[in-house]
């Protein structure tokens, strides 16, 4: 095994929420909301349908679920037992297939390098001690011409009163504490560590949230949260 890419206190942090993972009205109530954008952001392009995709840092289970339902082959990792425990056991009430793993997205990549049609890492990112090194495993366990999907949040100080003291503290869509801004990447940062590891950035696109009418939509403007799609060379 290599060394823990993962604070263990981001992990208990999830770990003591897990059991209200699928609760829509809970503190994961913002994942719950964001997760059919997302999920027809990542499909629109890579036609998840029979193909094989991993979702790291799955948590519960939203997306790695929702995907199964699209008719995608799903494996989950994440390294919270809790988290997965609580995913798993939402497989009965669903009745989707998801292979849910206790295992860091470096050591999965170890094990199965090149094995996968798509590679999702969503809202991840930004609570790891090194993402560089988990971009580098998403890069390893996609297939030449497959596509890796991440999310995250900008660094800046638009991003600092939005996400962390309006979501936080304001509007309280978030449990206080779920981030840290100095673990917040820029899409520049971003793009380099993808770069880096062999990735092409395919697009950059902004994900915005309406306290109003409480919708949240993509769109050009990636102060706060923002996705990346990549693709690796055939």
């Amino acid at each position: 095994m290599t060394a823990m890419n993962a604070d263990p206190a981001e992990l208990q942090k999830f770990s003591d929420l897990a059991h209200r993972w699928w609760d829509p009205e809970s503190e994961f109530k913002p994942l719950h909301q964001l997760n059919p954008l997302r999920l027809e952001w990542i499909d629109s392009t890579a036609r998840i349908n029979g193909k094989k995709v991993i979702d790291i840092g799955c948590g519960g289970g939203i997306l790695a679920e929702s995907m199964a339902a699209r008719g995608a082959q799903v494996t989950g990792v994440d390294l919270s037992e809790k988290a997965l425990g609580v995913a798993r056991l939402h497989l009965f009430e669903s009745e989707q297939s998801v292979d849910y793993r206790h295992i860091s997205a470096e050591d999965i990549a170890k094990e199965a390098p090149g094995t996968f049609d798509v590679v999702t890492c969503m809202e991840m990112l930004e609570h790891v001690p090194d993402p560089a090194s988990t971009i580098r495993a998403c890069a390893t366990l996609v297939k030449p011409g497959g596509q890796v999907f991440f999310s995250t949040l900008n660094r800046n100080l638009k991003a600092y009163l939005m996400a962390v003291v309006g979501a936080e503290y304001v509007l309280n869509l978030l449990p206080k504490g779920t981030h840290e801004y100095a673990k917040f990447i820029k899409p520049s940062e971003l793009a380099r560590y993808v770069r880096e590891a062999g990735l092409d950035v395919e697009e950059l696109v902004g994900m915005h949230y309406n306290p109003l009418s409480k919708v949240y939509s993509l769109g050009g403007d990636t102060d706060v949260n923002y996705l990346m799609r990549t693709s690796k060379h055939d």
